[in-house]
């Protein structure tokens, strides 16, 4: 098999802004690329069993020389491997992209380049300054601020005062003194609006908006660290009109969501949408229980007994399994004339997309509920099936068992591994205190943190649960938790809105 190298653009860090065709190759990836720049976010999105190389460039603190990374990138793809170079921002701009296909073209290897979005324009927007506007400027220059060792500016400073654009420097930070004074000494007034933005698009990012003539101490005063860029111009006086990311009720708060790894998770969605930065980390891996004999005996005889007086499902994983396990092997018309329970919203959700209605939903979505609730339906003798995982809540089939004659056949249909992320550091993460808080929508993804990141002082954790449940295994490892109203999430979104805003 021929090896291919895609030259993927990860943009400047929210993960909303990595494009369509870039998740799509990352998902294929065989061997993974990347740089520190890559936000964590689309860290997250790497293939688990992907190989993953962080050659991690920074200026001045490089893990792996230029020259390496070329040679990295051949070989692995003359190894017949799927190869993604990630690097944030657009790996055309100012990212070396370049260089790294000179040697894959002298040596014959298939390559592909996935642009990325720009921090140059992104992080101005993110900012509130638009880069280009018709009543401040006619033209915008990106310019690299990073200089070669022991090398000057190869920069016609003159040239770009006599645009009359915006100018956006790159990479500058280090080196800001050096330009401002290059821009005055070619003539630029020192009241010409400046600004620094830095950590744009993420829950960190920080703006100074000043003068060329004052930005310098008003960005040392302000500890503004890298990454940063610099914009030059009058478009910079519209940043406190136009700044609307600060608006948003989750502005500059990172939130860890929970969820099982093969689920794409609506929570993360709904979050970002009030502003947060969102890290998605898989806690718990499902793992259908495969040959399952005693699932087949019990549907083997349904046509002898009849079809289950009720089958309950307690997850959208659950759902999913129980209906992979069916195809191929049975008629789902085995199922004519059983009720359906459902422990909430997404597992009912779950039904609806196989084109099946729910009989029940108990008023509180946990496990005690739905059994105390249905419980209450059965009048004795019935047959009720329980698909779930293999270590489940025991209260729910205890209160159904309470039923003189009642039969309940719980049955482990899959398995619930504990996994974490191997490129995010979320424990440092905690320590750094760099986690607003973690969203936990079951016990079982509770237990699952805990399992990845053993050892952690987990009364650093700031834990949203979604029910009774969730919250009980969040307090009995210490952390600090609050319950939404409502075991739905929009309510834990709602929850985490009123602490945000300081309403406990």
């Amino acid at each position: 098999m021929d090896g291919k190298v895609w030259l993927v653009g990860a943009g400047p860090g929210d993960p909303g802004l990595f494009t369509l065709r870039g998740r799509e190759v990352l998902a294929q990836a065989q061997v993974v690329v990347y740089d520190a720049l890559v936000g964590a976010g689309v860290l997250t999105m790497i293939p688990e069993e992907a190989e993953k190389i962080n050659v991690g460039k920074r200026s001045g603190n490089h893990i792996m020389a230029q020259e390496e990374i070329n040679l990295v990138l051949l070989n692995k793809a003359l190894e017949g491997k799927r190869v993604v170079r990630l690097k944030g921002g657009d790996p055309f701009v100012f990212g070396r992209g370049g260089e790294e296909l000179e040697l894959l073209e002298e040596n014959g290897v298939e390559y592909e380049i996935v642009p990325g979005v720009t921090s140059a324009f992104a992080v101005p927007a993110y900012n509130g300054i638009p880069v280009t506007h018709r009543d401040y400027c006619s033209s915008v220059h990106i310019i690299t601020g990073h200089k070669r060792k022991g090398a000057g500016y190869d920069i016609d400073f003159e040239a770009l005062v006599r645009t009359k654009g915006t100018l956006v420097f790159l990479m500058g930070l280090a080196a800001m003194q050096e330009i401002l004074d290059g821009l005055t000494g070619a003539g630029l007034s020192p009241d010409c609006p400046a600004a620094v933005l830095s950590h744009g698009t993420t829950a960190h990012q920080q703006r100074v908006v000043a003068t060329v003539g004052t930005l310098y101490e008003q960005t040392i005063r302000a500890g503004i660290t890298a990454p940063a860029i610099i914009v030059v111009g009058e478009v910079c006086r519209l940043e406190e009109r136009f700044a609307w990311v600060h608006k948003r009720p989750l502005a500059g708060r990172q939130i860890l969501v929970t969820r099982p790894k093969e689920l794409v998770s609506v929570m993360a969605q709904k979050l970002r949408e009030k502003g947060a930065q969102v890290l998605e980390l898989p806690a718990i891996e499902t793992r259908p229980c495969t040959p399952n004999p005693k699932l087949e005996e019990l549907l083997s005889q349904i046509p002898e007994k009849g079809p289950f007086d009720w089958i309950v499902f307690t997850s959208p994983s659950g759902v999913r399994i129980f209906f992979e396990q069916l195809t191929g092997k049975w008629d789902v018309r085995l199922l004519a004339g059983t009720k359906i329970a459902a422990i909430g919203e997404g597992t009912r959700k779950a039904l609806m997309e196989r084109g099946l209605l729910t009989d029940f939903v108990p008023s509180v979505y946990d496990g005690i509920t739905l059994g105390k609730e249905l419980a209450l339906l059965c009048r004795g003798g019935e047959r009720i099936l329980i698909p779930r995982a293999k270590i489940g809540n025991e209260a729910l089939p205890e209160e159904l068992a309470k039923v003189s004659g009642v039969c309940v056949y719980d049955v482990p249909i899959y398995d619930t591994l504990y996994t974490s992320s191997s490129v995010v550091d979320e424990r440092k993460l905690i320590e750094d205190g760099e986690i607003d808080y973690a969203v936990f929508t079951s016990a079982s993804t509770v237990r699952g943190f805990a399992g990845a990141l053993e050892g952690l002082d987990f009364s650093k954790v700031n834990a949203v649960c979604i029910g009774k449940q969730t919250k009980a295994a969040a307090d009995a490892l210490g952390m600090h938790t609050w319950m939404a109203e409502k075991a739905t999430m929009d309510s834990v979104v709602e929850r985490i809105c009123r602490l945000c805003a300081g309403n406990t």
